[in-house]
């Protein structure tokens, strides 16, 4: 880990770029209002027709997945005050994590409506779902600025494959059409993070490289602080949503491809060892997800019954 003096020196030197992916995310990004996806002629009153799961139009697992969507954007003052902290009171950044978390907020509240107008959502477990996540609060312990442009970089990727994922899997044309949209919103986010990062390897790939093995190999994924975390998880990842494959295949692969790691030059001894790491790890989340499927389909075939 080099220290912070030099994580903030390098963001300094990125600032122009931060600025221009800044203008560019305005220009790319569409506005839209959540109020138009929802149906609300759908709705109806809890009070007077108490909810109940027979009500659910979608299947358990992808009620399941659209659920940690939604805790884990609940939990966004938590993210707002690691990006305060982290990066200081820089001007540029202060700018893009004000209109960062003004996006990212209206992701829970289009979810939260989607739910609860189509009653694919318990009303009672979710708002005791969303009281525990936000007590608890969140913090992934990535204090250097490298180290959370390099985390954040992965972690919107990831999302953004979470929540269309969840979409296209819905078998809801409302439900798909609001998730895409969201993930859209992802992208333009994963694009910011990713070029900023890009241009950190321009200046200092040895530390960026370091930075990289450090942050993936504690990688996970903003949302274990939930009640039911494991179990939700599994059941998600049972579904293709987002587990071990998707992220080695559409997380890693692309961001090592993207940041021509294979092609740095000039890099430190530490850093050679942090690129062959960072070159491995995909297969090693392969190889996790090939044993995951092994038990899954070892579990099915002892469930069929015999003769059939």
């Amino acid at each position: 880990m080099i220290p912070r003096s030099e994580s903030v020196a390098l963001m300094e030197a990125v600032t122009p770029t931060i600025e221009r992916l800044i203008a560019e995310h305005r220009e790319r990004r569409e506005h839209w209002y959540f109020h138009e996806f929802i149906p609300w002629e759908e709705g109806r009153n809890y009070v007077d027709e108490p909810w109940d799961k027979s009500q659910a139009t979608l299947r358990p697992e992808v009620r399941t997945a659209l659920l940690l969507n939604l805790l884990t954007e609940d939990n966004l003052p938590y993210y707002y005050g690691q990006l305060a902290k982290t990066y200081g009171e820089t001007p540029a950044m202060e700018a893009w994590s004000g209109l960062w978390t003004a996006e990212e907020g209206q992701h829970a509240i289009a979810m939260r409506a989607y739910l609860l107008v189509s009653r694919n959502v318990d009303p009672r477990v979710l708002e005791d779902d969303r009281m525990t996540v936000v007590e608890r609060g969140w913090d992934n312990d990535v204090e250097d600025p490298l180290d959370l442009f390099v985390y954040t970089a992965t972690q919107e990727l990831a999302t953004r494959l979470s929540h269309f994922n969840a979409g296209k899997q819905a078998d809801d044309e409302v439900a798909y059409t609001l998730m895409k949209r969201i993930a859209q919103d992802e992208n333009h986010h994963y694009l910011f993070y990713r070029g900023v990062v890009t241009e950190m390897l321009n200046h200092m790939p040895s530390e960026v490289l370091c930075s990289m093995a450090k942050v993936n190999a504690g990688f996970k994924m903003p949302g274990t602080t939930m009640p039911g975390w494991t179990r939700r998880s599994l059941q998600v990842a049972q579904t293709g949503i987002y587990n071990h494959r998707v992220h080695a295949e559409n997380i890693l692969k692309p961001l090592i491809l993207h940041w021509k790691l294979d092609q740095l030059t000039g890099l430190t001894p530490e850093a050679e060892q942090a690129r062959d790491y960072m070159m491995a790890l995909p297969g090693e989340y392969l190889a996790m997800a090939e044993s995951f499927e092994a038990r899954i389909a070892a579990r099915a075939k002892k469930r069929k019954p015999v003769g059939v």
